[in-house]
């Protein structure tokens, strides 16, 4: 299945009423796509490369966004948007994105969450210091989870 096709699958479904849609694309079980208004999305995917990045489109219109929170200290926590394995630098021998004290901008990357083999930067909402951090790198996280404390700048 090419992605224009997914992309018109996946149009379709947001504008009608159906509640949930599954196509199964054969060609020796090839691709099967399940997509649920009750916030859940299935997905099996094909070998081919243009199929393993569906599911990323699909989660990413369904499923909302944890937001930062404020916690009875005055810090912000910033959660997990998804269900991965955390990585604070971009590779083993780099250094961390963030480390406890620094100042960071609104966008700057706080870390990576890799979920179905996808590289997610997570950026930061907000401006301010960092407090604490609450993950190891390489320790898996599930949503909503708390990542980073901060002090609002």
């Amino acid at each position: 299945m090419r992605e224009a096709k997914l992309r018109q699958i996946l149009k379709l479904f947001e504008e009608s009423d159906i509640e949930e849609l599954e196509v199964d694309h054969s060609f020796w079980r090839g691709t099967r796509l399940r997509l649920s208004r009750r916030r859940t999305v299935d997905a099996v995917v094909a070998p081919a490369p243009v199929i393993a990045s569906a599911p990323a489109i699909a989660a990413s219109s369904v499923a909302p966004e944890p937001k930062e929170q404020v916690v009875d200290d005055g810090l912000h926590q910033v959660l997990s948007p998804m269900v991965g394995t955390c990585y604070r630098a971009p590779s083993p021998e780099s250094e961390d994105f963030v480390r406890v004290g620094k100042r960071i901008e609104v966008g700057e990357t706080l870390c990576i969450i890799e979920a179905m083999k996808i590289m997610n930067e997570i950026p930061a909402d907000k401006a301010g210091e960092i407090v604490e951090i609450l993950v190891e790198s390489g320790q898996p996280v599930e949503y909503g989870q708390p990542l980073f404390k901060m002090r609002p700048a």
